[in-house]
């Protein structure tokens, strides 16, 4: 087990060390300066010299036989490159503890990442169990500080790679009510930043696993770069809000591309600058989903 004390600011630095002398043969401690979670994995990623690779974030947890479960799935099949199982999720202050539901899809049985992973990130950091010949391969983590591990995975998933699936539960993702890297990332520029890079890397995978627009998750993803460059512009990221703006119609089927909708914002952006086309897009969001939520009342 590798502990990386990334600049923590709980009982960390004090818990760590003694865990490390206590265990010496079984636990062993790093300590860098905070540069993210990517940073803070890939420290431990050249740290480890196991066949296989687990990540874990400080606060989930892996239940009792998931590397028993895994390990042996990955051995009986030398075709996957990468076991996932199921995953609940709940926050630590429920008490009674929810019943156990496979959170994402990580109940479901999928033969691949891709094109699967363009919708979402549908498992944990802690559901997968990579082979670390899948992880040397995929190169190192990011530095970018929100939907790093989105990428990461998506990188590995251009590869080709298959999945094991394990039909028991594995892992625990936890929630709690502290702040998040991954909140506020619709209107917080820094994360926006980090998102529009993530999305650009995010496509050029499934360009490289041979995905092309017609491929429904693929319109999916191109709506999904459409709206945040509308969020970007409206946090004022010009370059990044143009930049994907572009990459939306590269990614749309051709109806779509030179459609209406990127027609008018295109105008909008032009005539409006970035900044406030994104923002009167943001409004008419919010407008549409209050009718949404009023309409149904009214109609009864």
């Amino acid at each position: 087990m590798i502990i990386v004390d990334d600049g923590s600011t709980d009982e960390t630095p004090h818990v760590a060390p003694m865990l490390a002398q206590a265990q010496p043969d079984e636990v062993f401690l790093i300590r860098i300066s905070n540069g993210g979670p990517g940073v803070a994995r890939e420290a431990g990623r050249r740290t480890a010299r196991g066949e296989f690779i687990q990540y874990l974030d400080s606060d989930d947890l892996l239940l009792p036989e998931k590397f028993e479960r895994q390990v042996r799935g990955l051995r009986e099949h030398p075709e996957c490159g990468v076991s996932y199982g199921k995953t609940s999720y709940y926050h630590v202050d429920d008490k009674p503890k929810p019943e156990e539901v496979a959170w994402k899809r990580t109940g479901e049985r999928i033969g691949t990442m891709f094109p699967a992973f363009l919708m979402f990130r549908w498992w944990g950091t802690s559901t997968p169990l990579y082979r670390r010949s899948v992880v040397d391969a995929a190169g190192p983590w990011s530095r970018l500080r929100n939907e790093e591990d989105w990428e990461y995975d998506c990188r590995i998933a251009s590869r080709h790679v298959r999945l094991h699936y394990c039909d028991a539960f594995v892992s625990e993702q936890r929630d709690h009510g502290n702040d998040r890297l991954s909140r506020n990332g619709a209107h917080d520029a820094t994360k926006l930043a980090d998102r529009a890079a993530a999305h650009v890397l995010i496509f050029r995978h499934a360009r490289k696993a041979g995905i092309t627009a017609d491929v429904e998750q693929m319109q999916h993803f191109a709506r999904e770069i459409f709206l945040l460059s509308r969020q970007c512009g409206a946090a004022g990221l010009e370059a990044e809000s143009r930049m994907l703006f572009g990459l939306a119609r590269q990614a749309s089927l051709p109806g779509r591309r030179d459609g209406v909708q990127f027609r008018a914002y295109r105008l909008a952006s032009a005539a409006l600058g970035w900044r406030t086309a994104g923002r009167l897009s943001a409004q008419l969001d919010r407008l549409r989903g209050g009718l949404k939520a009023v309409l149904p009342r009214r109609v009864c």
